[in-house]
């Protein structure tokens, strides 16, 4: 495997294109095309073949003819189509590491964008909080990876977190099936987390969930007693980290573990990411197991 990338170093390059290129092309290789080509046997036209095609839909008659070969083209064959749901909420800018979880967040989705892009494969993203603050419906053109660099670089508006929303606007909106995407600290209640999840892979969409933690929130690493303050609520308490940190990574571990368990369940990609990790490292293990 080639070098990893220090996360702090990859966070200290400005542009979020120029932070997705590096991951990219220093690392990440081979995202698998979508699983539903050729479904239809609705024929729509020819295109040249590639190595990798089924030979079965070549025209052989045609390459009798023309001495070249061609693939015939169905009505759903298509390429990858990415939906990425993005929660900015206050939470997402907590920090110990000098940079936030919403930057990584960011980079993680801009390095989606960048590499499907380079794919051909269409790409949409949804911000939320409380709300849905932001929709790109997904879709190959020109410009549209500079759309989402450039709404990725909006500061976040929002507050509370609000993980129904986005998922109900996927399951309402999303027509065809695709791979959608959610990357969230999951740090709210989970209520119709489950079910909404569900919905959604009832439709046909392949469903990965990205959990993006601060080590400090795993680990509770402080040593003197402070005041901490909620993010999202305001509300302020003065804590011993040391006398509570037994029953705070208690109630963390049981948390982690309902979300597995329905993510097993709902056959959904589960992976969780702390700022500390290099990008590629998680992505590697999306691969991996979208493979499998």
């Amino acid at each position: 495997m080639s070098q990893r990338i220090d996360p702090a170093c990859l966070m200290r390059i400005k542009s979020l294109e120029l932070r997705a290129k590096t991951v990219v092309e220093g690392t990440w290789k081979g995202l698998h095309r979508s699983p539903y080509h050729g479904f239809s046997v609705e024929f729509t036209e020819y295109r040249e073949y590639s190595p990798g095609d089924d030979p079965r839909h070549i025209d052989w008659k045609l390459a009798a003819r023309s001495n070249e070969h061609y693939i015939k083209r169905f009505e759903e064959e298509t390429n990858l189509c990415c939906h990425m749901l993005l929660d900015l909420s206050t939470s997402m800018q907590f920090q110990s590491l000098g940079y936030t979880k919403a930057e990584y967040a960011k980079t993680l989705v801009a390095t989606f964008a960048y590499f499907l892009a380079q794919q051909r494969d269409a790409t949409g993203l949804i911000i939320f909080d409380e709300q849905v603050e932001t929709v790109i419906p997904a879709r190959f053109t020109r410009g549209q990876l500079r759309r989402i660099l450039i709404e990725l670089e909006r500061p976040p508006q929002g507050s509370h977190t609000n993980l129904i929303s986005p998922l109900k606007h996927a399951v309402e909106t999303i027509k065809k099936r695709g791979l959608v995407v959610l990357i969230s600290d999951l740090m709210s209640p989970l209520d119709e987390l489950n079910t909404h999840l569900g919905y959604l892979r009832a439709q046909g969409h392949e469903v990965a969930l990205f959990q993006i933690l601060d080590p400090a929130e795993i680990h509770l690493n402080f040593h003197e007693t402070a005041i901490f303050e909620d993010l999202e609520t305001g509300e302020r308490i003065a804590l011993n980290p040391k006398a509570a940190r037994e029953n705070y990574q208690q109630q963390l571990q049981e948390h982690q573990a309902a979300i597995q368990s329905f993510c097993r369940k709902q056959g959904v990609h589960y992976h969780q990411l702390t700022t500390d990790m290099p990008l590629e490292l998680g992505l590697s293990e999306f691969l991996t197991d979208r493979a499998a």
